[in-house]
């Protein structure tokens, strides 16, 4: 089975396939998860809970069904059925042989509600994320590498300009089936991708009183995303309980389509806010429940502010799935409002992450990177200001330089 799009987690998949007996693959429904999974353990049976008459086998005897499957598998859209995580423990504890289970779920498998087994020890997570735009491109160097270890450097290409398409690549988004669509039919797809998954796969998560309600929220969430996150506020407009709204939300993360990044902060200062900010999984999906289309990027009155830093933001977090390092992301800000848009955390390092939509750079951009470098002190290692211009230009503060955005995919 080949993939247009050959995916860069696929390496540290077939790492962890080699040494651990039940890996899970989780993400969005339609990234690809199905097509990596078999593309790697072709041998492997393949079992899709999407089959009505295998859920209800596998659901009347968890046991008897894990005891009857051959010893290799892939177990597909397994958060249909969590009362299987207690059978595939017992059979895994008497036979350890690595990949043995290779599941796929489109919800977090650990946080459902019947989830009764963590499989601690015996399973490796892996999220598969939409494509980033450098898969798309079938580019190898991945910029979140270059700056964790310092190779980022003053680079004048010519005359400043600005960089073309980039309108064109954050609305069409990473899901695979839009790619291959005009941009009318890929905003089509989304909203018949969300609209089935609210019919459909919510019930996997938790029972919900009104689907009109999360089509609202979902659409409200949209348009702020990349912003702090006030569910009381939200709450207000769509004349909702403040606790369904949570509830929502949460449902939401669990499916892979939304994420909270949460605030840094040192635990001795007083002056920044510590309030999460939200962020959609994809920005296709984003403009299409904005209404933004490429074609207003030139248009001043239209803001794509909030819309490229979430394509920035989910563009580093997939990246850092490749890695084999412990690497944790966040967003920095102060109630001088200063603030730097992605905070990026790695063995007690710091590196600051900002974008800006213009082509060109003024001394004032750097202002959230020298605020974060003053908080975080020695820890802080550098960082890069992601903008829509040709050149890498040299920041005032010590290791932080103007990037180009298509550094992210070239």
């Amino acid at each position: 089975m080949t993939n247009p799009y050959p995916r860069l987690l696929a390496t540290k998949l077939a790492e962890v396939l080699a040494d651990t007996p039940v890996v899970c693959l989780l993400g969005p429904r339609q990234v690809g998860k199905t097509t990596l999974a078999r593309q790697y353990c072709p041998a492997h049976t393949y079992i899709n809970f999407d089959d009505s008459s295998l859920l209800s086998i596998a659901k009347q005897d968890p046991s008897g069904f894990i005891q009857g499957l051959p010893e290799y598998v892939i177990l597909d859209e397994v958060q249909r059925v969590p009362e299987l995580l207690p059978a595939i423990k017992a059979a895994v504890d008497s036979n350890r042989k690595p990949g043995r289970f290779l599941l796929t779920g489109s919800a977090n498998l650990l946080l459902l509600p019947g989830a009764q087994e963590s499989l601690a020890g015996r399973m490796e997570v892996l999220n598969l994320l939409p494509l980033t735009e450098q898969e798309i491109k079938g580019v190898k160097s991945t910029l979140l590498q270059r700056l964790l270890t310092n190779g980022i450097t003053a680079t004048i290409q010519g005359e400043q300009q600005a960089i073309q398409g980039i309108a064109d690549i954050i609305c069409r988004g990473g899901f695979p089936e839009p790619i291959t669509r005009t941009p009318a039919r890929a905003r089509q797809w989304h909203r018949q991708y969300i609209n089935a998954i609210i019919q459909r796969d919510v019930k996997d998560i938790a029972a919900i009183r009104d689907e009109t309600e999360m089509h609202k929220l979902f659409e409200v969430l949209a348009y702020r995303t990349a912003n702090l996150l006030n569910i009381s506020n939200m709450a207000n407009e769509l004349q909702m309980r403040r606790e369904t709204v949570e509830k929502y939300i949460t449902i939401l993360e669990r499916l892979y389509l939304v994420h909270r990044l949460p605030a840094w902060h040192k635990n001795d200062s007083n002056r920044l806010i510590k309030t999460p900010k939200i962020h959609f999984v994809d920005s296709g999906l984003t403009a299409t429940f904005c209404n933004l289309q490429a074609s207003e990027w030139n248009n001043f009155s239209t803001d794509f502010g909030a819309l490229l830093e979430t394509f920035v933001v989910q563009q580093f977090i997939t990246q850092a799935t490749w890695l084999d390092d412990d690497i944790r992301f966040s967003h920095y800000r102060d109630k001088d409002q200063v603030e730097v848009d992605l905070v990026i955390e790695k063995s007690k390092k710091i590196w600051g992450v900002e974008v800006k939509k213009a082509s060109s750079v003024q001394a004032k951009d750097g202002a959230g990177l020298n605020r974060l470098a003053a908080q975080a002190g020695a820890q802080f290692q550098g960082g890069i200001l992601l903008y829509g211009g040709n050149n890498t230009l040299p920041l005032a503060q010590k290791n932080c330089f103007a990037v180009p955005i298509s550094a992210l995919w070239e």
